[in-house]
């Protein structure tokens, strides 16, 4: 074989430029880059460096042969052609990867099967042995690209990806690849920090990657320096005393490393579920004396070592993956950033991120910014230099005066302290907030109402619905129409949530975001989270069970007070129905008012679950039954009596526990004549849905006495919105 080959090197997606600067350093000659991928000449101790010392690369590809191909036959014959007996035994094992398509090749299985035909072929003994397939631990994996006509057919050197150090066995929900923490490290100035003696932090470490990654950089330890098996290991072209002296001299330049004065770096982490496979993982690594790692929340973050240490914080802040994660995410960027200006004055910060928009949100500038990619995600690499020169601080102020009236500037703790100001967008949100507080905090008070709706999208280009559940803050996302630029939608959200705990006085944690789009079937009851955190609320003199992250909806209509009170009000003495009842809060007013008796019809198992605990909760778990059944069903099925009902349907379900599917509109009429035949003489009937479009059947009033009251239903907090729902009242004639 020649002395020199062409190597191909894959990488991360946005990593070729850093992997070429790094490739060159170790030797790699007329380097040229591609999509994901660096290539140029090299000898074979070159290529072992690569192997060894490349903390960006993932595979490192030995060319064996370039050649053109305008069909399957003509891939066959090229492998074909190859002296396979120089690289690998007939008794041997080997894997075959392809890429690319074209010339015939439409399926890159197909693809890989022509080219281990046409090695295994070459190598068959006369007395049949040949080499067997064996895609995990191979003597010999061979790789295949196809590129607009040409083959190349190359050796995988490296085995097994490099970015598969050993040391990571545990890992969290969504980790970084080592070598992408290893570029980010690089793009953030980590070489030359560490050179100078600086500090690493980061403040949401997970399972410590960057952490073991920054150590390994600093104490000059090859990333690969404890893996035991290689793509060459089995090669027949391996040299194994070229080899052994690289392995060698990447061993004594780790120990040297290693007995030097470990630098300062430290890892904190909220999840204590993290904490010991973080620790395990550095551990593996070796590396248990330079690296620390410890439990603490972003805001309690305090990451100098002393005064006068600098150094780097960085982090890769979680993305969010469920409904709602808008506030928790927002919060945290705040946190990360309020935490930066308090406590690491002239330190430089690195912050990986998937939302760039929530990056604007810490208060503090970025001076450069690298597009990176996290597998199919596009992240941003934002780069701080924490200094108050960078600050975006409060509102501006009249300068600082000294004990002699003269102005001067304020000291770098002072600006460090102040919070981050709330964009123009942002500050006349929190002034409709604080003036919407002000007029129904009286009302509420006054009324003993501890649940309310604060905000109901009165401007337009902030459409939340903002609910008040005590001293907690519920925020509904309506969703944008399709002529609204998303990013702008996302931009207005992100500055109504920076506002809410500003103008409402409220803990960050205690705000909690969903997004409402139209719902169809029962998909407004399905499960969003499972926290199963729930809160008491008091109204009416009774208390009642809230859960304000699990669901869409809470498990109490706050539109529908009005109508609660009036059943209370009217119920002393009566038997109460309850028809499609959810959490059976209608039934805990009407028990409070003094019923008879009450009887709460649900399909769900799930709300008549919660709708035991509301009553229970109250006192009230006699003489109330609780009926899981299709409402329809059970109304064709019942003859029993009772002198008030109150109906609130869906507005459409399509549950597989019943038959057919509910459509309020279509079906109204049949629920209703259902519904009065049950009713006591001199009985009364409320219905109500909140279908936006819905008429009621005129035939109705022929037949019954009814009475719209939708007025009567609506109290202050949803007088901007009186088409939240429509009620009636009606009777037997």
């Amino acid at each position: 074989m020649s002395d020199r080959f062409e190597l191909y090197l894959t990488c991360p997606k946005g990593l070729e430029g850093l992997l070429a600067e790094e490739a060159r350093g170790l030797g790699l000659e007329e380097v040229r880059e591609h999509t994901s991928a660096i290539r140029g000449s090299a000898d074979m101790e070159t290529a072992y460096r690569l192997c060894l010392w490349s903390r960006l690369g993932n595979r490192v590809l030995l060319v064996l042969k370039r050649f053109n191909m305008k069909n399957a036959d003509d891939l066959y014959d090229g492998v074909h052609d190859v002296e396979w007996q120089d690289h690998l035994e007939a008794n041997g094992s080997l894997a075959v990867e392809f890429s690319g398509h074209g010339s015939g090749i439409d399926n890159t299985h197909f693809g890989a099967l022509k080219v281990k035909d046409a090695i295994v072929d070459k190598l068959r003994t006369r007395d049949g042995e040949r080499p067997s397939v064996d895609k995990l631990n191979p003597d010999l994996r061979v790789h295949l690209r196809l590129d607009r006509g040409e083959a190349i057919l190359s050796l995988d050197l490296s085995g097994h990806s490099l970015h598969q150090r050993g040391y990571r066995l545990q890992q969290g929900a969504a980790p970084l690849k080592e070598n992408l923490a290893a570029a980010v490290l690089i793009r953030a100035g980590w070489p030359r920090i560490a050179a100078e003696g600086g500090a690493l932090a980061d403040p949401m470490c997970g399972v410590g990657t960057f952490l073991v990654e920054a150590a390994m950089i600093a104490a000059d330890i090859a990333p690969n320096l404890k893996r035991e098996r290689w793509g060459f290991s089995a090669w027949l072209g391996h040299v194994p005393a070229l080899w052994r002296k690289l392995h060698d001299e990447a061993q004594a330049r780790a120990q040297a490393g290693l007995a030097r004065p470990p630098l300062w770096i430290r890892g904190y982490e909220a999840d204590p579920r993290l904490i010991q496979p973080g620790r395990n993982n550095v551990e593996r690594a070796g590396l248990s004396d330079w690296v620390k790692i410890y439990q603490g929340e972003v805001g309690s973050f305090e990451p100098r070592p002393d005064q006068n240490q600098k150094g780097l914080v960085i982090c890769n802040p979680p993305y969010g993956e469920r409904l709602g994660d808008e506030a928790s995410l927002l919060y945290l960027y705040q946190n990360l950033g309020e935490r930066l200006r308090q406590s690491c004055l002239n330190w430089e910060a690195a912050v990986f991120t998937g939302a760039p928009d929530l990056g604007k949100r810490m208060g503090i500038r970025s001076h450069k910014q690298y597009a990176f990619w996290n597998g199919a995600l596009p992240c941003k690499l934002l780069l701080i230099k924490v200094q108050p020169d960078q600050f975006v601080t409060g509102e501006r102020r009249q300068p600082e005066r000294d004990a002699q009236g003269n102005e001067g500037a304020r000291s770098p703790a002072a600006v460090a302290s102040e919070p981050a100001r709330l964009s123009e967008g942002g500050q006349m949100f929190a002034n409709r907030l604080q003036k919407n507080l002000k007029q129904l905090g009286k009302w509420a008070k006054r009324e003993q109402i501890s649940c309310y709706r604060l905000y109901d999208a009165d401007m337009p280009e902030y459409a939340l619905a903002i609910d008040l559940y005590q001293d907690w803050v519920h925020v509904q996302e309506y969703a944008a129409p399709r002529s609204i630029d998303p990013e702008k939608a996302q931009a207005r959200l992100f500055d109504a949530l920076a506002a809410i705990p500003l103008a409402l006085g409220i803990d960050q944690s205690r705000v909690v975001v969903k997004r409402r789009e139209r719902q169809s079937g029962t998909r407004q009851y399905e499960r969003q989270s499972t926290q199963g955190q729930f809160l008491e609320v008091n109204e009416g003199g009774v208390k009642l069970l809230v859960n304000l992250t699990d669901y869409l909806d809470t498990g109490l209509f706050l539109d529908h007070r009005p109508m609660r009170m009036r059943i209370q009000r009217e119920a002393a003495g009566k038997r109460f129905l309850n028809l499609f009842c959810y959490t059976a809060t209608a039934t805990v007013h009407a028990a409070k008012g003094g019923a008879r008796s009450t009887t709460s019809v649900d399909l769900s198992r799930t709300y008549l679950d919660w709708a035991r605990r509301n009553l229970s909760l109250n006192g009230f778990s006699d003489k109330n039954r609780l009926e899981q059944g299709d409402v329809m069903a059970w109304l064709q099925a019942c003859r029993d009596e009772y002198d008030l009902i109150f109906i609130d349907p869906p507005t459409f379900s399509n549950s597989k526990r019943m038959e057919g599917v509910f459509d309020i509109q279509r079906d109204h009429v049949e629920l209703l004549d259902l519904a009065v035949a049950r009713l006591a003489p001199a009985g009364v009937l409320y219905f109500s849905n909140n279908f936006r479009k819905f008429q009621l059947d005129e035939h109705l009033g022929e037949r019954y006495v009814v009475e719209e009251i939708t007025a009567q239903t609506l109290d202050p907090d949803f007088a901007r919105n009186s088409k939240i729902h429509r009620a009636w009242r009606i009777q037997a004639r």
